[in-house]
C-alpha cells in the first residue's frame, strides 16, 4: 500500500488531502482549518456517486461533499476501480473569502494529485471464480 499527503496553505488556512492506494482503489481523507473532522462521505464508482453528510453540532447538515466533489471530478479518471472520499474542513467564524478560497485550494491539490497517481503501480487486477467455477 502507498500513502502520500499533499497540502496547500491560503487565505489563513492549510488544506491536506491523504491518500492511500489499497489495492486498485483509492481512500482520500480532506481535512484542514482549525477542526479538521468528517463531515461527509462520498463514493465513486463509474456507475454511480454516493454521499453521506454527517450531522454538524446544530443539527444542519456539513457540506464538505462540495469539496470532495470537485476533487472526485478532477481524480476519478486516474484510479482503475473505487474512490472513497471523507471531508471535513472547518475554519473558526470562517469568511466568505476563505469559502471561496476552499475551491481551488482542492483543485490545486487535485492536479498534483493527478500527477502522482500517474506514477503509481497499480499492481495485478485481482483473480474471480469464472463460468461456474466454486471453491473446492
Amino acid at each position: 500500500m502507498e500513502s502520500k499527503l499533499f497540502s496547500i496553505q491560503q487565505a489563513g488556512f492549510t488544506i491536506s488531502i491523504a491518500l492511500q492506494i489499497i489495492g486498485q482503489d483509492v481512500l482520500a481523507t480532506i481535512t484542514g482549518g482549525d477542526t479538521p473532522h468528517i463531515g461527509t462521505v462520498t463514493t465513486y464508482t463509474m456507475e454511480e456517486k454516493k454521499v453521506t453528510r454527517f450531522p454538524s453540532h446544530d443539527g444542519r447538515f456539513h457540506k464538505d461533499d462540495v469539496l470532495a466533489d470537485i476533487f472526485v471530478k478532477a481524480v476519478a479518471k486516474a484510479v482503475p476501480h473505487y474512490l472513497v472520499v471523507t471531508s471535513g474542513v472547518h475554519v473558526d467564524h470562517i469568511s466568505k473569502a476563505q469559502i471561496a478560497s476552499s475551491f481551488p485550494m482542492v483543485e490545486s491539490l487535485s492536479r498534483e494529485i493527478v500527477q502522482w497517481l500517474e506514477t503509481v503501480n497499480w499492481g495485478e487486477e485481482a483473480v474471480y471464480y469464472q463460468n461456474g467455477e466454486k471453491p473446492q
